[in-house]
């Protein structure tokens, strides 16, 4: 196993951060490695906004359900899907802009994935921790003005970023053969498979630091979607320019 696979195994999400700053060179070089992220057709379709007011944070922190490490990690960057640069360049070129299809906010969106993911990498090498603030998309119109996110930007989430006060367990994921497939989709073994990691999820909810819920996946994924799952974003897309055709 190289030092970097097992760098991306010991993930945690950390929640409870030191009081050290992050070095400056240092912070700049994990958004440089984020921008070194794949992009399809060189879209580069991520913005990174790096909040560091206090009362912004405190009010991004309420806006995200109340998440008190957004306030306290050393540093909090908003990572947004941005169609506004394309949309600048078309006018450039006396061409039309055509940003409201569906494929351009998937392309946006999973641009903004590749290069946080590039990020959270780039952070956890240098000992930092970090923690995905999706709670952003729960009151997005409110994050948008407060950030005076323009048409055809949306924030899809936030991003801790310090130095770990904590060393929770890592999560188990799911089996191997559950996720990886021969080539064709088969379930085939997996409801054995998902019962025994069902165990494993509700002991490891059991033994961590703190107790928790004591729920297996099958379970937490069931409630969560069989309920609405933030029904404003549509609307709110269709808003900001995204998903009209």
């Amino acid at each position: 196993m190289t030092p970097v696979i097992a760098l991306l195994n010991s993930h945690r999400s950390i929640r409870r951060y030191s009081s050290t700053p992050i070095e400056e060179d240092l912070l700049q070089a994990i958004v440089g490695a984020g921008q070194a992220a794949a992009t399809s057709s060189f879209l580069q379709g991520c913005t990174v906004i790096r909040v560091r007011s206090p009362e912004r944070r405190q009010q991004l922190a309420a806006l995200a359900g109340n998440q008190a490490h957004v306030q306290s990690a050393a540093e909090f960057l908003v990572l947004c899907a941005d169609l506004k640069r394309a949309a600048n360049a078309c006018e450039q070129q006396h061409m039309v802009f055509a940003g409201d299809w569906t494929e351009h906010f998937i392309i946006a969106t999973v641009d903004v994935a590749l290069m946080a993911q590039n990020m959270v990498v780039a952070a956890e090498s240098a000992g930092l921790g970090i923690c995905y603030i999706g709670g952003l998309r729960n009151q997005p119109r409110e994050v948008s003005d407060l950030l005076q996110l323009p048409l055809g930007v949306y924030p899809v989430f936030g991003l801790c970023l310090g130095y770990p006060d904590q060393n929770p367990e890592c999560k188990p994921r799911l089996p191997l053969d559950v996720v990886l497939k021969d080539e064709v989709y088969s379930e085939q073994g997996d409801a054995e498979r998902i019962a025994l990691y069902d165990a494993q999820v509700r002991e490891y909810y059991r033994t961590r630091t703190g107790g928790g819920h004591g729920q297996s996946w099958s379970e937490q994924v069931a409630g969560l979607l069989s309920e609405k799952a933030r029904p404003h974003m549509r609307e709110f897309l269709a808003e900001q320019g995204f998903l009209l055709r």
